[in-house]
């Protein structure tokens, strides 16, 4: 699974796309981000065990802003205050969302 993006892209105020090299397309709503970020106000530094509550993310959640971190990650700031995760690109080809349904 290749984490190389060749086009990232804000989508209205719903959702992030990235055309991965290869041609995949993940997109990716932003509370579907919210709700798998990485940071450690969110996950257990130590064991990775999820701390945020899913369900707590408003259903509304926004992303005023996108940002490339270095080569390797994006960092986003969401409405509801958060904007301490750092997304590398390799947990973002991980979380696809359409990848999370064909394993379920």
């Amino acid at each position: 699974m290749a984490a190389v993006p060749e086009k990232l892209e804000k989508v209205r105020d719903e959702m992030f796309r990235i055309r991965w090299e290869g041609g995949h397309v993940s997109e990716f709503p932003f509370r579907y981000l919210r709700q798998n970020c990485r940071c450690a106000a969110c996950r257990d530094e130590f064991t990775g065990r999820m701390i945020l509550d899913p369900e707590s993310v408003p259903k509304d959640l926004k992303a005023s802003k996108a940002a490339l971190v270095g080569n390797y990650a994006l960092a986003f700031a969401f409405s509801d205050g958060h904007g301490s995760g750092i997304y590398t690109f390799e947990a973002l080809r991980e979380i696809c969302p359409c990848c999370a349904k064909a394993q379920a």
